[in-house]
């Protein structure tokens, strides 16, 4: 009986938190606006270790960096989420306000002030390293008079540290 509750304990307790990773990811920028110019991009986020963990889902500090083919650059920082189904499959999610800094006129968002939202699924290839596909958004959150707001599509390539 000892043993069978010592099982059942185990099976619902919070697995180890998993460590702090690196993500390099690059894909393809696309501006809502007409006179902006859509283009590559790759972005580099650091997922803190997780302050909240259950064994499926982790909620944790991260920041980003990305930096566009028209040198339009990003700097964030906010929460990262992940939830794993499956045997090694992912769901990652994040929201990240930060700066943007366009480098084209025409790519202006409407104010340096911008919000990135991310949406992503992963695989586990090893114990430390994954790959993802990401959907993100970029916006002012309509904060300033313009709100053209930027999506991007990226494949990202995890490292646990």
């Amino acid at each position: 009986m000892k043993h069978l509750a010592l099982c059942a304990a185990l099976s619902v307790a919070p697995l180890a938190a998993p460590a702090q990773e690196v993500v390099l990811g690059a894909g393809f920028a696309d501006f809502s606006a007409d006179e902006a110019q859509d283009t590559a991009v790759i972005s580099l986020d650091y997922h803190h270790a997780p302050f909240y963990s259950n064994g499926r889902f982790d909620l944790g500090p991260g920041g980003a960096i990305e930096i566009d083919g028209e040198a339009d650059a990003f700097v964030g920082i906010g929460l990262v989420a992940r939830y794993g189904f499956a045997e090694r499959w992912f769901v990652n999610a994040s929201i990240m306000p930060g700066a943007y800094f366009d480098a084209r006129l025409g790519n202006d968002l409407g104010s340096t002030f911008q919000i990135r939202s991310l949406l992503g699924v992963g695989y586990d290839l090893s114990a430390t390293s994954s790959l993802s596909l990401a959907i993100s958004h970029k916006s002012n959150a309509s904060t300033a008079d313009r709100n053209p707001g930027v999506n991007a599509l990226t494949l990202r390539w995890h490292k646990k540290l």
